[in-house]
């Protein structure tokens, strides 16, 4: 299977992307609209609701009960809620359990997990096969062990005993944060090695193999729901926070951000259309509520009345 093409942004050192921040340089591309100014008419369409988790529903590394009241509440609205995630099997086994989701891509899209409800099943896809994900396995051990060598402050991250397939660099959830020159390191560290390397809000991500949180995402729509993401594209909107979610946010016209995306903006060459005003778990439930708004129908019917008589 092929994954999605790498991010071209990704070969530019972490720490010099970060230092022209600060420099405050020319846009490279159109700056994201507010959220406030998401169409009523798009978000009519919208059955699918795609969200990462850490920086976007949690805030501070907690589940809030608010972010979590809005999954709840965009659940009862009707929106199919599928997290698309960074983190480990073990979590996303316990998120299509317990979360109220209709299924969760984990681990960067090495997997995707759908829970069965009625039948008391569980659906697990893995990109690799089982013996794939053990010879990587003993790779990424030997991986992990070199960048801990060569990065100062390093760790691997708590939640690795519970991963599948790939290797997280902690840099600064229980670490650090560390300096973007050692993130740099950690990223070469892995290259270097013949890894893909993706950098998220928490972690330094890496794994051989050739898939993304989109790609996975793919497979779960033909597989699940029998849909072409392409054709999709429209009914689905995607939230994030940081640029191991370019991916999504290049494919999806409908593609979010809270607003603790801004200080990597300047990194991205594919950004959200649109970034709310909260941060993290705040700007989600603006997000939720925002689209939760639309099911007022007599409002969104009248709006899809009046754009049929204008065309």
């Amino acid at each position: 299977m092929m994954g999605a093409p790498a991010n071209a942004t990704e070969d530019h050192p972490f720490s010099q992307r970060m230092k022209s921040i600060s420099a405050d340089p020319p846009p490279r591309h159109a700056a994201p609209a507010p959220f406030a100014a998401f169409p009523a008419l798009e978000r009519s369409g919208i059955r699918f609701v795609l969200t990462d988790i850490d920086d976007t529903l949690t805030t501070d590394g907690r589940l809030t009960a608010a972010a979590y009241g809005a999954i709840e509440r965009l659940v009862a609205g009707g929106y199919r809620v599928i997290p698309v995630t960074g983190r480990p099997a073990g979590w996303c086994d316990l998120i299509a359990r317990l979360w109220p989701v209709d299924a969760v891509v984990g681990e960067n899209g090495a997997l995707y997990f759908r829970y069965d409800r009625a039948a008391r099943t569980m659906t697990r896809r893995f990109w690799l096969s089982e013996d794939q994900r053990e010879r990587a396995r003993r790779r990424l051990d030997r991986l992990g062990a070199r960048i801990l060598a060569a990065v100062p402050g390093a760790r691997i991250a708590a939640d690795q005993p519970y991963r599948e397939a790939d290797l997280a660099i902690d840099y600064r959830e229980d670490a650090g944060p560390l300096p973007p020159d050692s993130v740099d390191r950690i990223v070469a560290l892995m290259r270097a090695a013949g890894a893909t390397a993706k950098i998220s809000s928490i972690h330094v991500n890496g794994w051989f193999g050739d898939w993304d949180k989109l790609a996975m995402t793919r497979h779960l729509f033909a597989e699940i729901y029998g849909l072409d993401l392409d054709r999709e594209r429209r009914s689905v909107v995607f939230i994030g926070d940081s640029p191991n979610d370019e991916p999504m946010f290049g494919f999806f016209p409908l593609s979010v951000a809270v607003a603790n995306i801004r200080p990597y903006l300047p990194l991205l060459a594919a950004p959200p259309a649109y970034v709310t005003a909260g941060e993290a778990g705040a700007g989600f439930v603006e997000f939720a509520e925002t689209l939760l708004s639309c099911q007022n129908l007599l409002t969104c019917q009248t709006l899809l009345t009046c754009q049929t008589l204008l065309t």
